[in-house]
C-alpha cells in the first residue's frame, strides 16, 4: 500500500478588526464619509455598507456599543500600516556609548575621553562609563570611584549622572543621561 502524502491547504488569515457579518452586535455607532455619524442597528450599517460598495470595519470593539467605520478594508489597512511606519521611524532610540577607565587613567586620557563623552552627550546617547579593575587594582576601588565622580562632574552641563557608581565583579560603572533640549 502507498503512503497517501500530505496536502497543504493554506488557512484564512486571521484579520485583526472583524468585518462586515462577523460583526456579532445588536447596534453599533457608526463614523466614515458620506453618512451621518450615530448609532445605527447593525443591518441598517449592512446596508449602508453594501450600497456604497465598502466594508464594514470594527474599529473599536470594547466600546458600547462598538465603533465602525464604513471604508474600504484594503485601502484602510494600507493607510493604517504607512501610519505605523511614519510613526516608527519618528521614534527615536537611545544609543548607549560606553567608555572605559583603568584607576591609573592619566590626566591627559581623562581630557581625551571627556571630549568623546562631551560629543555624545550633545548627540543624545548615553554614556556608560567605568573603571576596570585588573588583578591586584581591586585594593583601589575609592580611586576608581573618585575618577568616575570627577569625570561625571565635569561632564555635568552635557549630562547628569544617573547613580552613584556601584561595584559589579571587577567593574565599577556609572551611567550619564544627557541633558534634555
Amino acid at each position: 500500500m502507498i503512503p497517501r502524502r500530505k496536502v497543504f491547504v493554506p488557512r484564512k488569515k486571521e484579520t485583526e478588526h472583524r468585518l462586515n457579518r462577523n460583526i456579532r452586535v445588536p447596534e453599533v455607532r457608526l463614523v466614515g464619509e458620506n453618512i451621518e455619524q450615530g448609532v445605527y442597528k447593525i443591518d441598517d450599517a449592512l446596508r449602508l455598507a453594501q450600497e456604497q460598495e465598502v466594508d464594514l470595519v470594527e474599529i473599536s470593539p470594547n466600546a458600547v456599543p462598538p465603533v465602525c467605520r464604513l471604508v474600504d478594508y484594503n485601502k484602510f489597512l494600507y493607510d493604517k500600516k504607512k501610519k505605523d511606519k511614519e510613526i516608527k521611524a519618528k521614534q527615536k532610540k537611545t544609543e548607549v556609548k560606553e567608555i572605559r577607565f583603568t584607576p591609573n587613567t592619566d590626566d591627559h586620557d581623562l581630557d581625551f575621553k571627556k571630549k568623546h563623552a562631551q560629543k555624545f552627550l550633545q548627540e543624545g546617547s548615553k554614556v556608560k562609563i567605568y573603571v576596570q579593575f585588573r588583578g591586584r587594582a581591586i585594593q583601589f576601588k575609592d580611586r576608581g570611584e573618585l575618577l568616575l565622580l570627577q569625570f561625571a562632574e565635569a561632564l555635568k552641563e552635557f549630562g547628569a549622572l544617573e547613580a552613584m557608581p556601584n561595584l559589579e565583579g571587577k567593574k565599577m560603572i556609572a551611567f550619564i543621561a544627557p541633558k534634555k533640549k
